[in-house]
């Protein structure tokens, strides 16, 4: 499996190597860094996770994987970053607006991406599993999820999308979406929250991560 992502010292990054050992002696997936501008072809992996860290070194590079990914059926999982990048794409692909990101698009006021209101940077908070989700299936009861993120889909974005069959998998106090789940695919599910906090603690698989990996292993 690629985590596709500029790795850093951040501590989102750190807990993701930490999991990696869990993940090959455990679920049986082994893993691999790829850097956003390393120009590689990600076909070969069973899996995909677009990790947090953006704005990405090649964002147009990533947003290219994406559709490839999207389309052809690849597992996909993206936290943070991963969700706000695929809303983008989604968006731009599918949809044909013209979305942008109001951390690299300056100028705008109708981004699809926008700040929040009180920033999520290192704060757990509530994350609630929408009745009928795939990840209600996964996650039943609500849960403190640790973010690490000051930008959201707008109200608005979230809204086209769900018109167009992308599914809330979860909500919460400060975001509207916390999971979402889209349509006409195996396995491709983003959330904000990071279900990988933890893992250098010895914290269980999360079950969203443990979900990826059964589609990654099909």
């Amino acid at each position: 499996m690629a985590l596709v992502g500029d790795r850093s010292e951040h501590r989102s990054h750190r807990e993701l190597d930490a999991l990696r050992p869990r993940l090959r002696e455990d679920c049986g997936v082994d893993t691999r860094w790829v850097a956003t501008d390393a120009g590689g072809d990600l076909s070969s992996f069973d899996g995909v996770w677009l990790v947090p860290g953006s704005p990405y070194a090649d964002d147009d590079a990533v947003l290219a994987a994406l559709t490839t990914i999207r389309r052809g059926g690849q597992p996909f999982l993206g936290t943070c970053g991963g969700m706000q990048y695929a809303v983008l794409e989604y968006l731009r692909t599918e949809l044909g607006a013209d979305a942008t990101h109001a951390e690299t698009d300056a100028g705008r006021t109708d981004h699809a991406i926008v700040p929040l209101a009180c920033s999520l940077q290192g704060v757990a908070s509530e994350v609630r599993p929408v009745p009928g989700s795939r990840f209600a299936g996964w996650v039943r009861e609500p849960f403190d999820g640790m973010h690490f993120c000051s930008f959201a889909a707008s109200p608005e974005s979230i809204r086209a999308l769900a018109d167009d069959g992308v599914i809330v998998g979860a909500t919460g106090p400060e975001l509207a979406a916390e999971v979402l789940e889209f349509p006409h695919h195996p396995f491709y599910v983003t959330s904000m929250f990071q279900p990988h906090i933890g893992a250098s603690e010895g914290a269980a698989v999360h079950p969203l991560v443990a979900a990826f990996m059964d589609a990654v292993r099909v």
